[in-house]
């Protein structure tokens, strides 16, 4: 059988990646699912530069306002809902774009989630009891002796990574590094072309920060505000996201207000640093400025779309 075929569109933050995927779904008959790991939450819009319901509905959107802020999202739940949208979609005839930054979630959805055997309540126990009596020096000792690949990759001070490590050894007998790489490669019957957006490094920064400016313009201290007041606590995960955890921040009295935005701003610069460095590591995507749409489309014509 053929191989579905998707577009997949990444870039860091602030690159141009919506107003380029509406384009291309009108120029290609598609519908859009978000690759974002913040988009999917509700009542979280301006902070997380989701589009817009205008934007929504000039082209269907998948994956967006889609669980509520104290819901656990995660990758593995991800990759089934996002093969469920790329069904529903291509049984209409049309292509699956999906759109984001979240390249966990790309590769989650091409190359299988890996699921790591449960870990017994009494081992988990016994690890942080150990932990807490002994401190994290002789965590990292014993993980540097019974899997030195993951004691090489896992920071002394990450006390969840080191007991990770050690569970899961006390548990099956077998290193966190070997199960990791028992991860099987699948591509579920996807042929994905890979675009990804770039600018010159002064000019995303740029745009980083103007669409700060524009964020609190629009009110992101009263969006966090409405969800602090609607019980989402800053102790979840998304609260703790770049954005929210600032104007928690501000709003508990630990920064003021021109260190919460500075630091929200510097936050985010860093954060497309990451996301540059994540997708330069996959050979096979295809880069260009957001201006090229021209060459973009040329280059998915070649491609069979």
């Amino acid at each position: 059988m053929a191989k579905q075929k998707i577009l997949i569109l990444v870039g860091p933050t602030g690159v141009g990646k919506t107003d380029l995927s509406l384009g291309l779904a009108e120029k290609f008959q598609a519908e859009i699912i978000s690759m974002d790991s913040m988009q999917i939450y509700r009542h979280m819009d301006i902070g997380t530069a989701k589009p817009t319901l205008a934007e929504r509905c000039r082209v269907p959107h998948h994956l967006v306002d889609y669980v509520e802020p104290d819901e656990i999202y995660h990758v593995s739940r991800f990759v089934h809902d996002a093969r469920q949208a790329i069904e529903e979609i291509s049984s209409r005839g049309l292509l699956p774009i999906l759109v984001g930054g979240t390249g966990l979630y790309m590769r989650g959805l091409l190359e299988g989630v890996f699921e790591l055997p449960v870990i017994p309540a009494e081992v988990r126990e016994k690890v942080r009891q150990d932990l807490q009596r002994l401190g994290n020096a002789a965590m990292f000792q014993e993980l540097s002796v019974c899997d030195p690949a993951s004691a090489a990759r896992i920071h002394q001070n990450d006390s969840q990574r080191l007991a990770r490590g050690v569970e899961i050894f006390r548990a099956t007998g077998i290193p966190w590094s070997q199960h990791l790489q028992r991860q099987d490669k699948e591509t579920h019957g996807y042929e994905a072309v890979k675009i990804g957006l770039q600018r010159e490094r002064r000019q995303l920064y740029e745009r980083i920060n103007s669409r700060v400016d524009i964020m609190i313009d629009q009110g992101l201290l009263a969006e966090v505000e409405n969800l602090l007041a609607m019980g989402f606590g800053p102790e979840l995960a998304p609260m703790q996201s770049i954005g929210y955890r600032h104007m928690v921040q501000y709003i508990v009295g630990a920064w003021p207000w021109q260190e919460a935005v500075s630091l929200l701003a510097r936050d985010s610069r860093r954060y497309a640093k990451r996301q540059f460095t994540w997708f330069g590591r996959d050979q096979d995507i295809e880069w260009f400025h957001p201006a090229q749409r021209q060459k973009i489309v040329h280059h998915l014509e070649r491609k069979g779309f």
